[in-house]
């Protein structure tokens, strides 16, 4: 199946419901980290500020995060990284009343009927994914070469021999722009490749090994001791897998710690607020965001990830995310949570990356 990216429908601001709409009204901060009340909190679509009778694009978004007006541009900025004085706009409506403009139609899909009652229209485990699998198969063909391909991880990938090379050979054909996920996908996926085990059992055969649940530890244990995953994958002549992958073809990835962490390796990062910054900013760049069998790290990578990417020549286009997940529960969740663009594959995801990858032609 050929891919065309959807273009995208700017506003009409000729209409007279622009003409007409006030100014956009922007307050100072009244303390670090404080925006001022009635502060205008942005959403996942592309949102226009009037401003000298200029409708401005947020050219940079993120869901819960305040514009900050700034050097002439609309910055959009956390909450935690405001410092008093900054000019924060306020507003909670949507449609030009108070100067602020929401367009959540811009890449608007044509629809084979308008019927009003229709069956099957959710994501669940009876849904047919086939046309999906072929969009994706067009879609990161085109993004390799033009665009930024992030993928959001759970550890299911290293529990799984086919799983795991098939990963790695996205990796290894340009398909993976980046990598986010936690300390548990890196740990075992290392485990894999350092003792052909994932939580003590052989990778292939699922057969527990003799003491095997002390090997993630050992795992962790030595790579502390090389300080760093790049030193420990090189000194211990580690060569396979996802992170071994990532290391060769130069891959940035970013594993962002939580509660429940064992270790953790070296390189996780601890702090929660740091780890989000390092994760936007991976996404902030996005095309294409692929989240797989992590609700926690998928559910926070929605929320950074608006609907439309500024490029640098002005062109405004659209990004495609994707949730995979084996639970009806995680994958709409992410529409609950606000990531209404999202879109839903219900099916066990080691089987998900296995398909994929032959339906690229990598083997």
């Amino acid at each position: 199946m050929s891919f065309t990216l959807r273009a995208y429908a700017a506003p009409d601001f000729s209409k007279k419901q622009f003409v007409d709409a006030p100014e956009s009204v922007w307050m100072p901060a009244p303390a670090d980290q404080v925006a001022p009340e009635g502060f205008h909190a942005m959403s996942i679509y592309p949102e226009y500020f009037k401003i000298g009778g200029t409708w401005m694009l947020a050219r940079e978004s993120r869901m819960d995060c305040v514009p900050v007006f700034e050097y002439g541009e609309i910055a959009v900025r956390e909450i935690r990284t405001l410092r008093r004085g900054d000019l924060v706009a306020v507003g909670r409506t949507e449609n030009g009343e108070d100067g602020i403009f929401v367009h959540p139609n811009g890449f608007q899909e044509t629809r084979a009927h308008n019927e009003v009652f229709s069956f099957r229209q959710g994501r669940s485990r009876e849904t047919a994914f086939s046309r999906d699998y072929d969009e994706l198969y067009g879609l990161l063909r085109h993004e390799r070469e033009h665009g930024k391909i992030v993928w959001v991880m759970g550890p299911a990938f290293a529990f799984d021999y086919d799983a795991r090379n098939a990963f790695s050979l996205l990796i290894a054909n340009g398909y993976v722009h980046a990598l986010l996920a936690g300390n548990a996908l890196a740990t075992h996926d290392l485990e894999a490749a350092y003792l052909k085990t994932a939580l003590g059992q052989d990778i292939y055969t699922q057969e527990s090994r003799p003491n095997g649940h002390y090997n993630h530890l050992d795992t962790i244990n030595r790579a502390q001791y090389h300080g760093s995953i790049a030193a420990f994958i090189e000194r211990e002549g580690l060569s396979d897998g996802i992170m071994y992958q990532c290391e060769k073809h130069g891959v940035p990835y970013v594993l962002a710690g939580s509660i429940r962490d064992d270790g953790p390796l070296p390189g996780v990062i601890r702090d929660t607020y740091v780890a989000q910054d390092h994760m936007r900013a991976q996404v902030r760049e996005a095309t294409t965001v692929i989240c797989m069998a992590s609700m926690l790290h998928s559910i926070a990578t929605g929320n950074m990830t608006p609907t439309y990417r500024v490029l640098a020549d002005g062109t405004v286009r659209q990004v495609y995310f994707y949730c995979v997940d084996i639970a009806e529960f995680v994958v709409n969740k992410l529409t609950d949570r606000g990531s209404l663009a999202a879109r839903g594959i219900v099916t066990n995801v080691q089987d998900f990356i296995v398909t994929l990858t032959k339906g690229l032609g990598l083997q």
